[in-house]
């Protein structure tokens, strides 16, 4: 029978992970870790970024995509969006009460008279991305406090940023309030849990990059305890005299491909299984041993002291 192989390269597949890939039932994140087996990242797959953020999002939380894999996130606006004229915007304000009515909270908001550019912004989040009214406030409010847990208190986002913003949430499906309130709850979530990672790496708190968020939320995912983060971040010390957010990523993500989450299972899991080398000290005699050892010794007393009564 004729090979079905083509000729080239082979891929090597753990059964492990194909138990893993299996358990996730997803077509996608199958193929994303064919493509990542042989690639260092995701570039040159023709997949839209939303598409590859789902699967590199679930073989994360299984241990078997590397955070650094995740795709750098493209220019937020896949097709330009119109380019709306001042007597586009003129004639939304004037159609009804409820782009007005945005606008007139938007400004409220933002503390400020939105400009003709500023308009045109939040038009594209209402008309081109058609997102509706409150979602679009529930964004404005996330930015305005995000901006805020950045640089301090007082400071307002850019409507530019606030647009950009908009066309992640649109790409990710967040277009009703229910999605919206449950992304901000994950994403304040994600934020105390970073502030905690940072103190038990003994990091001053800081605005982090987007790769450390990246490693964070992957150690969240996974369902690490904060004991089990800072043993993996003393073995990472130990081993490299700094810390080094790769390696550790590489010693939480083995401690999570065997089930290993608590400090307590990972101390009873992880323990060196070599034989201890000859030279080292010996274990402590059990009881029974030292039972035999004082049998013995008495035995020895009995003889000599029949060998010294024959020798009288």
């Amino acid at each position: 029978m004729p090979s079905q192989l083509l000729p080239g390269s082979i891929l090597s597949l753990s059964a492990q992970a194909a138990d893993r890939l299996i358990r996730l039932d997803s077509g996608d994140a199958a193929l994303l870790y064919l493509h990542l087996l042989g690639h260092p990242d995701t570039g040159g797959l023709r997949w839209p970024a939303g598409r590859i953020q789902a699967a590199l999002d679930q073989l994360s939380a299984q241990g078997l995509a590397p955070a650094q894999a995740a795709p750098p996130l493209p220019d937020p606006q896949p097709e330009p969006p119109p380019e709306y004229s001042t007597q586009d915007i003129t004639a939304a304000l004037g159609d009804g009460p409820s782009f007005r009515s945005l606008c007139d909270e938007v400004e409220r908001r933002l503390g400020k008279k939105l400009t003709v550019p500023d308009l045109k912004s939040l038009f594209t989040l209402y008309d081109h991305l058609a997102l509706p009214a409150e979602v679009i406030l529930l964004l404005v409010t996330w930015c305005v406090e995000e901006t805020q847990r950045k640089y301090g208190a007082g400071r307002r986002p850019f409507l530019s940023q606030i647009k950009k913003e908009g066309f992640v949430w649109a790409r990710r499906g967040i277009d009703t309030m229910e999605a919206a309130e449950d992304h901000i709850q994950r994403l304040t979530r994600l934020h105390s849990r970073e502030g905690e990672v940072l103190r038990l790496l003994d990091i001053p708190l800081r605005p982090l990059v987007d790769r450390e968020k990246t490693y964070i939320a992957a150690w969240d995912q996974m369902g690490f305890d904060n004991e089990a983060i800072r043993m993996a971040y003393e073995k990472t010390v130990l081993k490299k005299q700094s810390m080094d957010w790769s390696y550790m990523n590489g010693i939480l993500r083995r401690w999570h491909e065997k089930g290993l989450h608590a400090a307590a299972a990972i101390r009873a899991g992880d323990r060196d299984p070599r034989p201890a080398r000859a030279g080292n000290a010996p274990s402590a005699p059990q009881p029974q041993e030292e039972q035999r050892s004082r049998q013995d010794m008495e035995r020895m007393r009995r003889m000599l002291a029949q060998l010294r009564q024959e020798e009288g």
